[in-house]
């Protein structure tokens, strides 16, 4: 439960800052890098591209909740046990994305699903699969475009949290948003 009052007072803190001005941060340095691994199965979209700055914040583009400039904690989205539907709370957060991507054709995303470490190997990578489609799906719906949006499952292979109880298993069930340089 003090994981979700952390997560919401990070949100409301976000949101402040948010309102206050573009957001100075630079575009995430790991986003262009290599995701392939053993087991990683992806779709869409390959990586490589740039990310464009401009229409929502400055030189590095976006703001505190949504583009490159986001925050690490708005571009994550976790989900529940064996869930891979979006939950209502991350409505702001993915269209604050969608708007950065649909004001900038150039920019492209991926977005990286993760599952806790209870189920087999092959399950876990369907899981992050449906996850990361379930995120797609939201942006494309608010004005993104299918070519800036590719989808990757990790499954269990890259955990946030290493352990083996409630919070580290919660911690891990995201899908991780990943802006290309």
């Amino acid at each position: 439960m003090t994981k979700f009052k952390t997560i919401a007072a990070l949100l409301i803190v976000t949101l402040v800052t948010a309102c206050s001005g573009p957001s100075k941060s630079t575009v995430d340095e790991g986003a262009g890098g290599a995701t392939g691994t053993a087991g990683a199965a992806a779709s869409g979209v390959g990586e490589g591209g740039t990310g464009a700055g401009g229409a929502m914040g400055g030189a590095t583009g976006g703001s505190a909740l949504g583009g490159p400039g986001a925050s690490q904690e708005n571009r994550i989205i976790y989900f529940g046990y064996d869930e891979f539907a979006v939950k209502p709370e991350y409505d702001v957060i993915l269209q604050a994305h969608s708007k950065y991507l649909s004001a900038n054709p150039a920019a492209r995303v991926r977005l990286e699903g993760h599952a806790d470490e209870r189920g087999s190997r092959e399950y876990n990578i369907g899981l992050g699969e449906k996850r990361a489609q379930s995120v797609r799906n939201v942006l494309l719906l608010q004005g993104a475009v299918s070519d800036q949006i590719a989808t990757v499952s990790f499954g269990e292979e890259r955990p946030a949290v290493i352990g083996s109880d409630d919070e580290a298993w919660s911690l891990n069930r995201r899908v991780e948003i990943v802006y290309a340089q």
